[in-house]
């Protein structure tokens, strides 16, 4: 018998996830998406985010000075 090993994250995350782990609107997601900042994938009419791009456009954001 063989276990698999479950994340606390998903690997796909839904828009309504990126909203919350990213604290952005809904329409700000979808702008990012339609915009090619925020990669997805498209499965039937639902999208999908990976978490590794999401935290990949995390890295990217420039930080802000004060």
């Amino acid at each position: 018998m063989t276990t698999v090993a479950q994340s606390s994250s998903p690997v796909l995350c839904t828009v309504k996830d990126a909203v919350v782990l990213l604290r952005l609107g809904r329409s700000t997601i979808y702008e990012l998406m339609a915009a090619g900042e925020l990669p997805f994938i498209k499965l039937g009419r639902a999208r999908r985010i990976k978490r590794a791009d999401i935290d990949a456009f995390v890295a990217q954001l420039p930080p802000q000075s004060v």
